[in-house]
């Protein structure tokens, strides 16, 4: 009985904090940081080898910074720009948005040092 008792509370407590979450999810604010000021913004849309096609956004800011948001798993991720061979290369946690030109690959780190890319052959779509 008192085992019972005890799922059924954390059954409960799973549900409150799961809808709570949810809850903040819906309600989060855009991302402001005042220190950091933006100069430029551009959005292109791109379609990839496999058909793919997504939006990024482009920030360039006043103090030099570069940034990028892409659509990573379903999620919007802020990607900073970090030194590259050739093109500008984008980190955010694992993930690497490598753009070359009007091309551009998405690598997970995760994946492995000789990993392909996740999404491979992107292309900005010319209107």
């Amino acid at each position: 009985m008192q085992n019972k008792r005890i799922a059924g509370w954390a059954f409960r407590a799973a549900s409150l904090a799961l809808a709570c979450g949810v809850m903040a999810q819906a309600q989060a604010a855009p991302l402001n940081v005042p220190e950091i000021q933006t100069q430029a913004r551009q959005a292109f849309s791109y379609t990839c080898a496999n058909g793919r096609t997504f939006k990024v956004a482009y920030i360039n800011a006043k103090n030099g910074q570069s940034f990028a948001v892409v659509p990573v798993q379903g999620q919007r991720l802020l990607f900073v720009e970090t030194i590259a061979a050739s093109g500008v290369k984008y980190q955010a946690g694992r993930y690497t948005w490598w753009t070359k030109g009007p091309r551009a690959d998405l690598y997970d780190a995760s994946a492995g040092d000789n990993a392909a890319p996740m999404l491979a052959g992107c292309a900005t779509i010319m209107r």
